[in-house]
């Protein structure tokens, strides 16, 4: 807490560190565009829901390779009045056709996964709108239809095609010229990609919007656009088994969130079916036991100590962590702080551990379920990818982390009345059980797969909200809010100088190390250390803001192309 505390008479004392602080809402999102609309919402006396509506909706036009309405969201929200932070869970969800096997082979292994995103067996049903609408029935201030507002003249008149999503295009031409509709939508008449700076219109996700605003999120879920999708989701490579009552049945689930205290605050996460609340509480509840504080930030000590932390949640994360609405998981035993002591007395401060296993959490009140049904196989790593975080805060103290997603870059490359709908379910386990036992995070009928997503909210021991942050990137989004939390609430950083640390990330194996950083640098002491390590880019997207006395301090990742707005 004091170098929290020291972080913030930094920035009173020396303003070049960060922004002039905004006095009375921000929102920070991964497009300019995204974060006007969010801004304008609070300045027509909006609350973060209503922003974070007209920010997904814009999102959804200029950052579609990352999420979009045809996709998944979860959300904290914090409640400044009532002291309450509520899980809203939008996560996509398995047809009732699906099946443990749904990705494997008629022989019985897995298919490639590129082969099993380019299909219908791939999407799962969408729940981010669904999710915000349930919260802004709650927290809204602005009428429903007005939120999309900014995204449908956006779509009308056109946007400018940025370098990123330039990049995304070409690199997915190919996979885009085996889908006609996304192919007619991001690539010119002759087949090439659109370039930066072209400016595309889309009348058909307008058009699309229009029906939302009037009709609500039910008009996604029912009626034409649904047996649009359901039809799309049949019909895409190898086929899946959507049909218009699986969209009709889906509904948003409230869920708690998943609380710790890290030294003097308490951090918040998302539960299961996302692992990243866990896991990211779990890294924080070992390094809690050594002094992060006195180890400098981009020191060899510090990348092997979180790098060994993140390892030892990983094995746990691999072996226990899905949909508790299917499997029992032990939540309150991976994070009891007595089981983190036992897990941070494996860290060995000079080597790295060969091969970390998941440990023995207590399973009671683990859930609905029989525990000692329990043997799980841990999940075999295959590909994570996707997604997009907003963090924003009005003027009533009210705040929401929220990541969103369709997966992979552009998720299924099926796309519907202006919008891609998601790969979602290539989150599953390809693999149903490993070894003949089950794997928890197997494909099952309404299951929602499990997520790395992490939003987060830290408040102090009063109840007093200091911080939203979350990032997308797939597996790697634990280590990057993980490492970005460290280098607020130990290092004392602004949330821009936490944000541009060095990346220093694992999913459970190597370490990898930024490339053209100074992260670069550690790769032969990590390695002497016995680290596998991995020198290369790491794309993170992270967005914070920070509350301070003199108002609040934002920070965007300069790795993409957010910005950080605020009044």
């Amino acid at each position: 807490m004091r170098r929290l505390i020291l972080a913030v008479l930094l920035l009173a004392a020396a303003p070049s560190l960060a922004q002039t602080p905004a006095r009375r809402h921000m929102v920070a999102a991964a497009h300019s565009l995204a974060a006007e609309a969010g801004r304008d919402m609070l300045r027509a006396g909006g609350s973060a829901t209503d922003a974070a509506i007209a920010v997904q909706a814009v999102l959804g036009l200029v950052e579609p390779q990352a999420s979009g309405i045809g996709g998944g969201a979860v959300i904290l929200h914090f409640d400044a009045k009532r002291g309450q932070t509520t899980a809203w869970d939008g996560r996509e969800a398995a047809p009732a056709g699906a099946t443990p096997g749904l990705f494997l082979r008629p022989d019985g292994t897995p298919l490639p996964f590129t082969e099993a995103v380019m299909s219908g067996r791939s999407i799962g049903v969408p729940g981010a709108l669904a999710a915000l609408e349930a919260l802004h029935r709650l927290q809204g201030r602005l009428p429903w239809a007005r939120l999309f507002g900014p995204a449908i003249a956006l779509a009308e008149d056109g946007f400018v095609i940025t370098l990123r999503l330039a990049g995304a295009i070409a690199e997915s031409a190919e996979k885009m010229r085996r889908s006609p509709t996304a192919a007619a939508y991001f690539l010119a008449p002759d087949g090439t990609p659109w370039p930066e700076g072209h400016l595309l219109r889309n009348p058909a996700y307008a058009a699309t919007l229009r029906t939302l605003a009037a009709e609500g999120a039910d008009a996604l879920l029912t009626g034409p656009i649904a047996e649009d999708i359901a039809a799309a989701a049949r019909a895409w490579g190898e086929g899946g088994t959507m049909t218009t009552a699986d969209l009709a049945a889906y509904r948003p689930v409230l869920r708690e969130p998943v609380c710790g205290p890290y030294r003097a605050v308490v951090v918040c996460g998302f539960p299961p079916p996302s692992s990243g609340g866990v896991a990211v509480g779990q890294i924080l509840g070992v390094l809690e036991h050594l002094d992060m504080a006195a180890l400098p930030p981009r020191s060899l000590q510090a990348a092997h100590v979180f790098a060994e932390a993140a390892r030892l949640a990983f094995a746990d994360r691999n072996l226990y962590l899905a949909d508790s609405d299917f499997v029992a998981v032990p939540l309150r035993g991976l994070l009891d702080r007595g089981y983190l002591s036992q897990r941070a007395q494996r860290l060995d401060p000079t080597r790295a551990d060969p091969a970390p296993r998941a440990g023995n959490p207590d399973w009671r009140r683990a859930g609905h379920l029989d525990w000692r049904r329990a043997a799980w196989a841990p999940q075999p790593e295959q590909p994570e990818y996707g997604t997009s975080h907003i963090s924003i805060i009005d003027d009533a103290g009210n705040a929401i982390s929220m990541t969103t997603t369709v997966e992979s870059v552009f998720g299924s490359f099926a796309m519907v009345r202006g919008f891609l709908l998601n790969n979602e379910l290539t989150d599953f386990s390809f693999r149903p059980e490993v070894d003949g036992r089950p794997v928890a995070n197997r494909v099952e009928p309404g299951k929602r797969p499990r997520s790395s997503m992490s939003p987060s909210l830290v408040f102090d021991r009063d109840g007093h909200l200091l911080l939203a942050v979350g990032s997308p990137g797939g597996g790697r989004i634990i280590s990057f809010t993980a490492q970005a939390l460290v280098g607020i609430l130990d290092w004392g950083l602004t949330p821009q100088q936490a944000i541009d640390l060095p990346r220093i990330v694992t999913l459970g194996g190597p370490v990898e190390l930024e490339a053209g950083t100074e992260a670069a640098d550690l790769a032969p002491g990590l390695q002497a250390m016995g680290h596998r390590v991995v020198v290369q880019a790491e794309t993170s997207g992270l967005h914070a803001i920070l509350v301070t006395p003199q108002g609040l301090v934002g920070g965007a990742d300069r790795r993409r192309e957010g910005v950080a707005l605020g009044d």
